[in-house]
């Protein structure tokens, strides 16, 4: 009989961490992708309070070592499992993932898509700077990628290519 228990709460150890895994994973995606991109302090600070906030919700009164091994094991398969579920189907990878937002088109800020993606004009502008681009009039097109990075084309962009192939090609005939 006391086998069936620890089965029991083994098992319902394994429903919590699932649980948690899944609401972290949905509330990460509706607070915003951009987090993800790159972390500041803030950010940081964030995902760590978040661990030992959920903590106990996972494991309960359960501290020993086979309780947590255990629920990091439960993390790893609920990971690999949704891993899977996202590349076969495309709705799903659209909920968890999101898509590509543009921002700028033909140096035209697209301000709707600027406030869904939760950016503020100077971190774009930040953005922006960052590829070597020095206005946004001067940008092709900048996308927030599902990643949470920022991709800049530029006219100076196509140059740099063009040049870059023009020289690779004299090279090649001298």
């Amino acid at each position: 009989m006391k086998a069936f228990s620890t089965m029991t709460e083994y098992f319902d150890l394994m429903l919590r961490a699932s649980a948690v895994y899944v609401f972290i994973v949905v509330a990460i995606r509706l607070f915003g992708k951009k987090e993800l991109s790159q972390l500041s302090v803030v950010d940081l600070v964030f995902i760590l309070l978040i661990s030992n906030a959920v903590q106990n919700a996972m494991v309960g009164e359960n501290t020993s070592l086979l309780g947590g091994l255990v629920a990091a094991g439960t993390l790893f398969v609920i990971n690999y499992i949704l891993k899977k579920l996202i590349f076969r189907f495309k709705p799903i990878e659209k909920f968890i993932e999101g898509e590509p937002i543009v921002l700028i088109y033909n140096g035209k800020i697209q301000k709707q898509n600027v406030r869904r993606a939760g950016f503020t004009m100077q971190e774009l502008d930040a953005a922006v700077r960052e590829h070597g681009v020095d206005s946004i009039e001067k940008v092709n097109l900048a996308m927030l990628e599902v990643d949470g990075n920022i991709s800049v084309l530029s006219e100076d962009f196509k140059a740099r290519t063009r040049k870059k192939r023009v020289h690779k090609t004299l090279g090649d005939v001298q």
